[in-house]
């Protein structure tokens, strides 16, 4: 499903991503953990191509995204985003749109579909999420986890074949959290293919079938979840999670 190769990315001279290689197959759970500055969310953003890569490939199934750091052309490239959907950490909803218009925007906007059908369609998916009542709403009307539900709805809207999740419980508190994480399992459930950095790790064991650790912008340890989380090791990965534990 994505492909990434001998991936390199520096900001200033400073490399943040070292030689980085890592594939997601079809209907699996990839779990990135790791210290904040480890590289986490810039291997995130270069998957979804918000930052370039300076070397290596990347490609979504047969689409090719880089070619040792060559990127392709507009058109490949917007076949490439078609291919996923990304949740961030502070929602990135519209806040002068209602929730509905948020989800049903980009498929009439952007893939042109009749405007009945992607309103049924962003309807299901917010009753999906538990958002039922809330279409008319704009986003400040909305607690944190629903703002979160409603962004990760409005990702699904344009029926991608993997989701990317950056950190999306850490603006919320516990019982938010939970809310959420909830949605994420029911996704995974329904084996929807998934990248998801995230600093809970009892919720990584749990949902992930891999489980990556991140630190110096390089893969210190990747492996089973139960594995890496439960009996790591690397004594990098070991004093990370102790100090989680801690």
């Amino acid at each position: 499903m994505v492909t990434l190769d001998r991936a390199q990315k520096s900001f200033g001279g400073v490399p943040v991503l070292r030689d980085i290689s890592l594939s997601v197959a079809s209907g699996e759970v990839v779990a990135i953990i790791g210290p904040s500055g480890g590289g986490k969310s810039t291997l995130l953003r270069c998957l979804t191509l918000l930052e370039r890569l300076d070397a290596g490939d990347l490609s979504y199934g047969e689409v090719e995204v880089s070619r040792s750091g060559s990127y392709a052309d507009k058109a490949t490239l917007a076949r490439a985003r078609e291919r996923f959907g990304l949740v961030f950490q502070n929602y990135n909803l519209f806040p002068h749109f209602s929730v509905l218009r948020n989800v049903m925007d980009a498929p009439v906007c952007v893939q042109k579909r009749g405007r009945a059908q992607a309103e049924a369609d962003a309807r299901a998916l917010l009753d999906k999420m538990g958002l039922s009542g809330c279409e008319e709403k704009v986003p400040c009307q909305l607690s944190g986890g629903q703002q979160q539900r409603a962004s990760i709805a409005r990702a699904l809207a344009m029926n991608p074949q993997v989701m990317f999740f950056d950190e999306p419980t850490s603006a919320l508190d516990p019982e938010l959290t939970a809310e959420v994480l909830r949605v994420i399992k029911n996704l995974a459930a329904e084996d929807m293919t998934m990248v998801i950095v995230t600093h809970e790790m009892s919720f990584a064991r749990e949902v992930a079938d891999r489980v990556v650790f991140m630190d110096g912008g390089v893969i210190v340890e990747e492996g089973l979840a139960t594995q890496v989380i439960e009996h790591p090791r690397e004594a990098r990965t070991q004093a990370f999670l102790a100090q989680r534990e801690g």
